[in-house]
């Protein structure tokens, strides 16, 4: 039974599963953040990063079945059944999300991509040049990235014991630490047509 799972390993399984570009650098942005609140919380970074990387690696493949498949997998290759439910509790799966890993994973995983939404509407497609009063603006306006489920962000929010704009903080600082390697460091913005 493998009680941990490396960065290594989950990137072996993103790339065996063939994920997208685009879902592989929401990945890389999930991993940042998991990463920034293992610090936080004084948790192991490598672990927690490695979960965020591999929450939906089965995505791509597997769409209708996702995290289901993705759990049946790590099963397979033998992984402990607190990185499974870990996994599972991210999606709405009814799963508990009664560890801080699955609490934390949960939180994370639909605000990066409202960041990204956001960073994708300036000129500049450049997330270190995002501030907390852009994301304000646009969190306000419920017709800007109307799928994004803000209650549900809140509320996740809630759960892990950090306000809102202090969550939403936290990850925009880990995305910002990696906007190259989640293709938001402008390179978009000057590409040619």
């Amino acid at each position: 039974m493998k009680n941990t799972i490396t960065r290594e390993e989950a990137w072996t399984l993103v790339q065996e599963y063939g994920s997208a570009e685009n879902h592989v650098r929401h990945m890389r942005a999930v991993e940042a953040a998991m990463r920034a609140y293992a610090r936080r919380f004084d948790q192991d970074e490598g672990q927690w990063g490695a979960l965020g990387l591999v929450h939906d690696f089965d995505y791509d493949r597997f769409p209708d079945e996702h995290p289901y498949s993705g759990a049946r997998i790590l099963r397979e290759k033998g992984y402990a059944e607190e990185i499974v439910t870990t996994i599972l509790a991210h999606g709405e799966t009814g799963v508990p999300r009664d560890t801080l890993a699955a609490k934390t994973l949960h939180a994370v995983d639909e605000l990066t991509g409202f960041l990204v939404a956001v960073t994708l509407v300036r000129p500049s497609k450049d997330i270190r040049e995002v501030k907390i009063k852009s994301v304000r603006k646009k969190w306000s306006d419920k017709a800007f990235a109307a799928a994004v489920k803000r209650e549900e962000i809140e509320r996740a929010a809630e759960a892990l014991g950090v306000e809102l704009w202090e969550h939403v903080s936290v990850v925009l600082e880990a995305m910002q630490g990696v906007a190259g390697d989640i293709g938001l460091d402008g390179r978009l913005a000057t590409a040619p047509a």
